[in-house]
């Protein structure tokens, strides 16, 4: 018999990241329909939970509902739960533990409390958008549901890569430039940029094991000026191909946007050398 998922018409995050759960994380709910209902019903108004083919999520009362208990949870949370006991590798998912805690803040409007909470850039958020395209008549109930779990999918795999980044920034080489701490990392996760620009890092080097390209950026707000580097990298390793952003903030020697571009045979040691001078009196 064909599963069938239940949630309310309209949905929120909360329904939608119950949904996006268990389609993906078990197996015979992945070919699903689903079945919009309005608010606290039931399936063809029978009784909760009553038939395993047939799964209510954030409605109904049952037991993946929470809207008839008292403590700060989500159905998205409770489902996760439920999903943790019957398949063990997810009590030790970072990202999606990190994911579900977002969703029950958020269902409980806790980014009311965020700093800043009216500021624009918020509007870019997962929340506002699919409020956005669910008011704006944009998208439909199922339109909302897939696109939705669009989102939580690029939501997860983010989060996937900040957790690996945040493992590669502790074993990261930390050294001291002119301008402030910088950090040299071996791996191939770029999100290690960001994130330690983000934790304070002045000046971050990402080297890629793989594929020996670098990519050496600075904090926007910083007075880095990463030219003389540049001249001395350029110097050190004239095969390579480097190009130095206009901000002189960047200093890239590979680049997605750019598979043509000549990985550097330099080391990491190397590099932080070069970046901790400035390209003054290294090598020379």
């Amino acid at each position: 018999m064909t599963k069938i998922i239940v949630t309310h018409i309209n949905p929120d995050l909360d329904a939608i990241c119950s949904l996006w759960l268990l389609k993906k994380f078990h197996p015979d709910f992945k070919e699903a329909d689903t079945v919009f209902v309005p608010a606290g019903e039931t399936y063809k108004n029978g009784r909760v939970d009553s038939n395993e083919n047939v799964v209510h999520v954030d409605t109904g009362e049952g037991k993946f509902d929470h809207h008839q208990l008292i403590e700060k949870t989500c159905s998205a949370e409770l489902l996760f739960k439920y999903l943790k006991s019957k398949f063990k590798y997810l009590e030790k998912d970072g990202a999606l533990i990190r994911l579900i805690k977002l969703v029950v803040e958020i269902d409980h409007f806790g980014e009311c409390l965020w700093p800043q909470a009216d500021a624009d850039y918020y509007e870019l958020g997962i929340t506002e958008i699919l409020n956005g395209l669910k008011l704006g008549g944009i998208l439909d109930d199922n339109g909302l549901i897939n696109f939705g779990g669009k989102c939580l999918e690029g939501i997860y795999s983010s989060l996937k890569m900040k957790v690996e980044a945040e493992e590669e920034l502790q074993k990261g080489k930390e050294f001291q430039t002119q301008w402030g701490k910088g950090i040299a990392c071996l791996t191939a996760n770029s999100a290690v940029i960001k994130l330690g620009q983000k934790k304070g890092f002045i000046l971050i080097v990402q080297k890629d094991p793989e594929t020996e390209l670098v990519r050496i950026k600075a904090r926007p707000d910083s007075k880095v000026d990463l030219t003389q580097a540049y001249g001395k990298f350029k110097k050190l390793d004239p095969q390579a191909t480097w190009f130095l952003h206009i901000s002189k903030k960047m200093l890239l020697n590979g680049s997605t946007r750019n598979p043509k571009m000549k990985p550097t045979s330099l080391s990491l040691t190397i590099l932080i050398k070069v970046l901790r001078d400035n390209g003054k009196g290294v090598f020379s």
